[in-house]
């Protein structure tokens, strides 16, 4: 039987199976997964919260966002491979992913003030929608995380991270790709196309939420959980942001 992976790279079933509770001992729940993502939620508003106040007062921020995705991409590396440490690590990838998303979510909203004002908190209700829209969407398994459905979505998604991947190198030797961040037609047409793997990346974040505690997966699990919806709804809004920016930037 393959082993799915889901086009969340942090949640795979692999990971869960290895990671059984002991007979006696507390097992995941989807309640306490979601209980642990809302405080991880509130880990990135605080941090957030600080760099945007800290931009328009005046700090150079960069830094510190470059600071933060590099020692968040290292902490979600030593999850993925040590989840046992995800109680006592994921709070402080919460904050150091708010450091960037408000470093981000600042420098977007100075930028189109006056063409676009209130693009930061317009990208903030479009992901609540689209998540609360994904989860009755799953709910209601109007959308069912199928092996066809999963495996489409993962394939999406790591064609998505590599087509970055090749961007960001190609960035070294002065070699931009226009529609990444123009609000061209064809510019629209593919942040629409990733918002939509993003949006789609929930339901397999649900479906394998849902999976680990059936597994019976060890208490700590939730964090891990918790951190893997984090990181698809972090991405998702940073799509819609760019998405707002490049429709702002044609009128």
């Amino acid at each position: 039987m393959a082993i799915f992976k889901s086009g969340n790279p942090a949640l795979v079933e692999k990971l869960f199976q290895r990671n059984v509770a002991a007979p006696g001992t507390e097992v995941m729940t989807a309640r306490g997964t979601l209980n642990k993502f809302f405080f991880l939620a509130l880990m990135v508003i605080a941090s957030a919260s600080f760099t945007w106040t800290a931009y328009f007062a005046g700090r150079n921020v960069f830094p510190w966002m470059i600071a933060s995705a590099i020692i968040g991409l290292i902490l979600a590396f030593v999850m993925a491979s040590r989840p046992q440490y995800s109680p006592f690590i994921a709070p402080a990838y919460g904050l150091l992913e708010g450091v960037f998303v408000g470093g981000i979510s600042a420098i977007y909203n100075n930028a189109f003030d006056k063409i676009a004002p209130g693009i930061v908190m317009k990208a903030v209700l479009l992901t609540f929608g689209v998540v609360i829209a994904m989860f009755l969407l799953y709910r209601f398994q109007i959308i069912k995380a199928t092996e066809k459905f999963r495996a489409v979505v993962f394939t999406a998604t790591a064609g998505i991270a590599i087509f970055y991947m090749l961007s960001l190198v190609l960035g070294i030797f002065h070699i931009y790709i226009p529609f990444i961040t123009q609000g061209s037609t064809l510019g629209i047409v593919f942040s629409l196309v990733v918002v939509c793997v993003a949006a789609l990346n929930l339901i397999l974040d649900f479906d394998m939420i849902e999976r680990g505690a059936a597994m019976g997966a060890p208490k700590y699990m939730e964090w891990y959980g918790a951190f893997g919806l984090l990181v698809t709804i972090v991405w998702l809004y940073l799509e819609i942001l760019r998405l707002l920016a490049k429709m702002s930037s044609r009128r």
